[in-house]
């Protein structure tokens, strides 16, 4: 394969955005190179400036679980559009939508649409704070709820670690209420909440951690977290901006059988347009602005073609037989990856929740961060590489999920474990 626009392209782009991207990993930096541009995509598949076609496991970081381009979400869009992009004011659709998402999380009572995923775990915060009457929050390493000042908070040595900013620009004091553990540390947790519990407004963690790659909860996990929160007054705050109708249809918290008493959610829910939302029980919300004090708000909260897109998007996902569907396709393509591994003789560990997933180059069993870092990043690096040139498109970091989409067909699986193989015997 040959890149020749894509690099002018990025050469060009480095010169007017930071880092030629608007997101940092999609610059490259962790595989090498330089990234490719895309043109278009349909289906299960992505295509670059340079006319070359990827089977696609990026899927916009998750929210095309339709395939990319679905007819039915296209058209529905092409309608919206002839109606007006915006309005600033309520409309029938944020209600329909609202709706559809009450029914498959039934841990929430209301629901505040917004943007981005960054907005609502920002918000769903400020919310808990507002209800509970203190400060601190407890987050685990590894899981990312967006760059909110508070949470872009780096965990140190030892079991938890208060207020050290992970960026640049982010003041020691508004990190200093942050509490950090690891995940999967059942005595850690139970030891922090039992000393502060009095400060403690909220817990929130990605109940899958996507953004270390695929990391599971281990046994008793969640559950110890839900009876501490409750035990002590604690908003427990799930998000499932990755995981929602990404692991099962009502999400981790359907999966594993934990009623939050918050959750966030983003990606599928907006159908490939920019959308988040935040929501709980009904005596947590009724502290957000207007009904309550909380303020948030957000003049493209809530947009008419981004609310089409989610509808038309879970109403497909809502048909029956589709998760079963779903979940032959990323079965096949779990037990195909780890057969490559083993012909290959590769040391790699697979992990996978619903249509989510994730190689590690390591011997290790991955349980949180600190495991997570055990794999061999360059021989990830070389294993990126080598499946783009194959025509196979992953996140280009070893610390972010693969997505499988209702697109991908037996071919496709079959093209990526043949690809997966001979690269994976190539280095």
């Amino acid at each position: 394969m040959q890149w020749r626009k894509s690099k002018r392209l990025f050469k060009k782009a480095q010169a007017l955005i930071p880092g030629g991207v608007n997101s940092p990993v999609r610059a490259f930096k962790a595989v090498g190179g330089n990234p490719i541009f895309i043109e278009r995509a349909k289906g299960s598949k992505i295509y670059d400036v340079d006319g070359n076609s990827y089977i696609d496991y990026v899927l916009s970081w998750g929210p095309m679980i339709l395939g990319h381009a679905h007819p039915k979400v296209v058209s529905k869009l092409k309608a919206a559009i002839d109606r007006g992009t915006s309005y600033g004011a309520p409309t029938a659709l944020e209600i329909e939508l609202a709706e559809i998402v009450l029914k498959a999380y039934p841990s929430m009572d209301k629901i505040r649409m917004v943007s981005s995923g960054t907005e609502a775990t920002m918000s769903a915060i400020r919310v808990a704070r507002g209800f509970t009457g203190r400060d601190k929050i407890i987050k685990f390493e590894g899981c990312y709820h967006g760059h909110a000042d508070g949470l872009l908070v780096k965990a140190g040595s030892g079991a938890t670690t208060f207020g050290v900013p992970d960026s640049p620009g982010v003041p020691k004091s508004y990190a200093k209420n942050t509490i950090t553990l690891p995940f999967n540390d059942a005595s850690a947790l139970k030891s922090v909440i039992e000393k502060e519990w009095k400060s403690i407004a909220c817990v929130i963690l990605e109940p899958v951690v996507g953004n270390i790659g695929c990391v599971l909860p281990g046994p008793g996990f969640l559950e110890g977290l839900r009876n501490l929160t409750k035990k002590h007054g604690i908003v427990l705050i799930f998000d499932e901006v990755m995981t929602g109708f990404r692991v099962a249809f009502g999400g981790a918290q359907a999966r594993y059988g934990i009623k939050p008493d918050m959750t966030c959610l983003g990606k599928v829910i907006g159908g490939g347009l920019p959308v988040g939302a935040y929501g709980g029980r009904k005596e947590i919300m009724s502290m957000v602005s207007p009904e309550g004090p909380v303020y948030q708000a957000g003049t493209l909260s809530g947009n008419p073609v981004a609310m089409t897109a989610g509808i038309e998007t879970i109403k497909i996902l809502s048909r029956k037989g589709v998760y079963q569907r779903l979940e032959k396709s990323a079965s096949a393509l779990e037990k195909g990856l780890k057969d490559a591994s083993r012909r290959a003789g590769a040391t790699t560990k697979f992990y996978r929740a619903g249509t989510m997933f994730c190689t590690y180059f390591t011997d290790k069993e991955v349980t949180d961060y600190e495991t997570a870092k055990t794999s061999d990043t360059a021989k990830f690096a070389r294993f990126f590489m080598g499946m783009l040139k194959r025509g196979i498109n992953l996140a280009p970091s070893q610390f972010e999920a693969g997505f499988i989409s209702l697109a991908h067909s037996a071919k496709d699986i079959e093209k990526t474990v043949k690809a997966a193989y001979e690269t994976l015997k190539s280095i």
